[in-house]
């Protein structure tokens, strides 16, 4: 768990990345509902995904935790790929991401326009590839998986 000055750190962290995502009162919505609603539009977030924020929090304790570390290898299906994606071409790391075969072509691009190496390495999900074995072996790397990565 963190504390409050850990999620001080965090936000400052992520608002030196990128803007405030837009949060709009929606009145059509709130008529039917019965009650004030304001939507948090992360469409508008760099990845287009609220996940960007775990991205860019993870590498970040990561480097500071392991400054060696040169390149992160993760498994994910798209959001969490991107966020990983984003936050280390930011910090100047190689990223190498498995998804499984059959993953969305669209979700692969985004990926790879971030700057990660995408490689299609199973058939039923991610975890059959998992760990990463030869991969990571030639330079320093980072695993990002389960509850030592965010929101995978």
């Amino acid at each position: 768990m963190f504390d409050l000055a850990q999620l001080r750190q965090s936000a400052e962290l992520v608002h030196r990345h990128m803007a405030p995502t837009p949060q709009l009162a929606w009145p059509l919505l709130a008529q039917r509902l019965g009650c004030e609603v304001w939507v948090k539009h992360e469409n508008h977030a760099p990845t287009a995904a609220f996940k960007v924020r775990g991205g860019l929090v993870y590498i970040d304790a990561l480097l500071r935790r392991e400054p060696q570390v040169r390149g992160l290898v993760t498994a994910t299906r798209g959001n969490h790929g991107q966020s990983l994606a984003l936050a280390a071409r930011q910090a100047g790391l190689a990223i190498r991401i498995l998804v499984p075969h059959g993953n969305a072509r669209e979700k692969n691009a985004a990926m790879r326009a971030l700057g990660a190496e995408v490689s299609r390495h199973c058939t039923r999900t991610w975890y059959a590839a998992w760990p990463p074995t030869p991969w990571s072996c030639s330079r320093p790397y980072g695993i990002c998986a389960g509850s030592t990565c965010p929101s995978a």
